[in-house]
């Protein structure tokens, strides 16, 4: 059942011009608080934002009301406000918490405080969270799969609200819930299916305009967790037709329905495809282990290698066990020195089920008062495993760089774990086919981009051979990345970049330099003679023929390579005379 939506309405504060807030119905008895979050240039695992982002709630009155999800702190002034406009908040019954991370769950203390009858329904883990999160008492009941919550019937609608509950941890946090209205056939899903796009459109009308956006969130932030994603989407199939999904982040998805969830299901298959994945541990919630984690995780995926994220927190022993024995690699986290029983029972289920032929790594959580890394690594290397990358460790507050290099690391684990397949793809040459492909020759050219300013500036660098121009008006190429590229993560949509031409007979020096194998980290620059600020998106090398700086307009995702098609916005040439190095390769089925 749909109920007549009013005109869209965005009230900005006038102290603060960057936020503002939506309140619109979208279902009867039905209405959602949008917290339009602008300028928001990065999210948890510091990946970059184009298009900023929105912190969705929701309430729904039946015979009680619920309230699902609340927003973040920097909106506590005006949520509060336009709430009030609704229902006065000490009437609210129920607070569902859809999970706990911040940006959803930055108000439930004020909340708490206003209203102390409230009753918070969440997932018992979530439950665990919230008691060291808002240092008061609250009422509370833990629910699982398959439990439902009555709030009767509206009395002016008519309709009989009743709410069902799907566990789905993981997606992207330990205590993750997704809630169904029975009433109105809505789907509360917070993180999933959401993207970091904000805008005044309620809806997903458009899906051209938001697609790529889409994908990028689900890369960064579900990617690693495929088969839950594919978990989670069996418990949906098992519901009435859903009409709307409610995310917590962009536009409610509501008319292309079948597109997103396809989409989801296609790309969670992709990811799971194969029975070797590394297992991410970490520590929810214990200092900025979920951010780093994930931007391992993230630099695994990218290498076409699986990821299973554990939570060393919230993982039963034997679940705990068997995901790390059956692991080809274990990623684990430093943890804090003078741990609890219970998590300490969980590192001793994590070492005993590690085996002899496991890669292994481990990175620092920087948690204020971890056990050192070199004592975590020490003992790690006693029972025998393979080292997957050097420790990686956290000196200061993780900023981009800190990300980029836990990114990297994450690549060069994947890639290993996908040795083989590699080795083996290089060795099944289709005879004439794949020497006739080879023949296509190319220049060659340096791709380079950078991000931030200062100490947080990130830099990235490749060659490339598979450049073309690909139209006139506007002046426009397109580039081949591999997808486990580092500079893939600073080239999407909306991003700059520069693609540096290098010369016939002066090439050499730089083709091997950049070609060599990077630490995760390692300033790929360091002994080029590179001009700063001559191009908006990365530098330009002193010794290259000319250079392109170019913006990214589209991605066209292939099995291997991401094909990016970028507008050309300005450049300039060394020798007009010069020619440009041509590369030509023997075979067509790996560089």
């Amino acid at each position: 059942m749909e109920a007549p939506l009013s005109k869209t309405k965005a009230e900005t504060p006038n102290e603060s011009p960057e936020l503002s807030l939506q309140c619109e119905s979208i279902g009867l008895d039905t209405t959602t608080i949008r917290s339009l979050d602008w300028k928001r240039s990065r999210f948890d695992i510091e990946f970059g934002l184009r298009n900023g982002t929105t912190y969705n709630s929701f309430l729904v009155q039946g015979a009680k009301t619920a309230l699902i999800d609340t927003s973040h702190l920097k909106f506590e002034k005006y949520w509060f406000a336009e709430l009030q406009k609704q229902i006065d908040p000490s009437s609210i019954d129920y607070l569902i918490v859809s999970h706990t991370e911040p940006d959803h769950s930055g108000l439930i203390g004020e909340l708490v405080e206003r209203n102390p009858q409230i009753e918070i329904i969440a997932s018992k883990i979530a439950i665990e969270f919230l008691k060291n999160q808002i240092h008061r008492p609250f009422q509370s009941r833990s629910i699982k799969s398959g439990d439902k919550l009555e709030l009767g019937t509206n009395q002016k609608s008519g309709v009989n609200h009743h709410l069902e509950f799907l566990s789905t941890p993981n997606l992207h946090w330990p205590d993750t819930i997704f809630s169904f209205d029975h009433g109105t056939g809505i789907l509360y899903t917070c993180d999933a299916f959401g993207m970091h796009y904000c805008s005044n459109s309620l809806f997903d009308n458009d899906p051209t305009v938001i697609a790529a956006d889409f994908r990028f969130y689900y890369d960064c932030l579900m990617a690693p967790n495929a088969r839950s994603v594919l978990q989670a989407l069996k418990r949906m199939d098992n519901l009435p037709a859903i009409n709307t999904i409610a995310v917590g982040h962009g536009p409610l998805l509501r008319y292309n329905l079948p597109l997103w969830i396809d989409d989801y299901r296609d790309w969670s298959k992709q990811r799971s495809q194969g029975e070797t994945y590394a297992a991410v541990c970490y520590l929810s919630q214990y200092g900025f282990c979920d951010q780093l984690s994930q931007a391992i995780a993230h630099g695994i995926g990218k290498a076409n290698a699986q990821v299973q994220f554990v939570d060393l927190r919230a993982s039963d022993a034997q679940e705990l066990s068997s995901l790390i024995s059956d692991a080809q690699a274990v990623v684990i986290p430093t943890w804090p020195n003078k741990p609890d029983a219970e998590l300490q029972s969980s590192i001793g289920t994590l070492l005993a089920a590690l085996k002899s032929k496991q890669w292994v790594a481990v990175y620092d959580a920087y948690g204020g008062n971890d056990e050192p890394i070199d004592t975590v690594a020490s003992q790690l290397r006693s029972l025998g495993q393979k080292e997957a990358f050097q420790p990686l460790r956290v000196k200061k507050e993780p900023d981009g760089n800190t990300y980029q290099r836990c990114e990297e690391a994450g690549t060069d684990l994947g890639q290993i774990l996908n040795r083989k397949k590699a080795i083996a793809s290089m060795k099944s040459l289709d005879g004439d086919l794949d020497k006739a492909l080879g023949r296509i020759s190319g220049g060659l050219y340096v791709v380079t981009a950078s991000q931030g300013k200062g100490g947080s500036e990130r830099k990235s660098a490749m060659i490339a051979s598979w450049v073309s121009q690909a139209s006139f008006r506007p002046p426009g190429l397109t580039v081949a990345v591999a997808k486990d590229r580092a500079i893939e993560t600073l080239m999407q949509v909306g991003d700059h970049f520069v693609i540096n031409i290098l010369q016939e007979d002066n090439y050499q020096p730089l083709l091997r330099h950049f070609l060599k194998r990077f630490p995760p980290g390692a300033d790929r620059f360091e002994g080029i003679n590179v001009l700063e600020n001559l191009a908006k998106g990365g530098p330009v090398l002193a010794d290259a023929l000319a250079f392109l700086g170019c913006r990214v307009e589209q991605k066209l995702e292939s099995s291997d390579h991401w094909i990016i098609y970028a507008i050309v916005e300005e450049g300039n040439i060394a020798d007009s005379e010069a020619k440009t190095a041509v590369h030509h390769r023997k075979v067509g089925n790996h560089y």
